[in-house]
């Protein structure tokens, strides 16, 4: 049996099995705002920094289209993340990701504001997190989703635990899961 951390995969799988049973396909459709952390979402947590300062992050093409693909569908997207990163801004830019938040550990907080600026109310709202600094925003939001590999905070207060890992389709996840709600 795989291991992760500290996680066994069937033990994540079998949380993963509850709480899909959990979230109806109206719940799904009902989303309107898609926001999500970054490091250890969009991508598996890592950030490699360069003797000269910069920083690398590796993000997945399954997520970034799964994103378009919600964008096209006229879902809105959100990124909101603790900490500050060119990484970060330069791939939001590049999949045209309309709501960038930086530097905020408070996600709770960015995120209503967000969602209040658009007119959405917390039932209208998936939110992905993996770390104690979002649970708040997992609990507030329609849907709070994470991943297997997430502390166990998050998994305790998460609808839906994505099979596939962070920065590996795993936000590419919960994408196909909005867009068949939608159709």
């Amino acid at each position: 049996m795989d291991t992760f951390p500290g996680i066994s995969f069937n033990v994540a799988e079998s949380k993963i099995n509850r709480r899909k049973s959990k979230i109806t396909a109206a719940a799904w459709g009902r989303i309107r705002l898609f926001a999500m952390d970054v490091d250890g979402i969009l991508t598996d947590g890592t950030v490699t920094v360069r003797s000269d300062g910069t920083e690398a992050k590796t993000f997945s093409i399954l997520d970034g289209m799964g994103l378009v693909r919600c964008r096209e569908a006229g879902i809105t997207l959100a990124w909101i993340s603790g900490r500050a990163s060119a990484a970060t801004e330069l791939r939001a830019r590049e999949l045209k990701i309309p709501h960038v938040v930086q530097g905020r550990s408070d996600k709770l907080a960015a995120l209503q504001e967000l969602a209040g600026r658009l007119g959405c109310p917390s039932v209208e709202v998936c939110y992905m997190g993996d770390d104690e600094i979002d649970v708040p925003a997992l609990k507030w939001a329609g849907i709070g989703a994470t991943v297997s590999t997430a502390i166990d905070a998050a998994l305790a207060v998460a609808d839906y635990v994505a099979v596939r890992p962070a920065g590996r389709g795993a936000v590419r996840e919960v994408c196909d899961r909005l867009l068949a709600a939608s159709e």
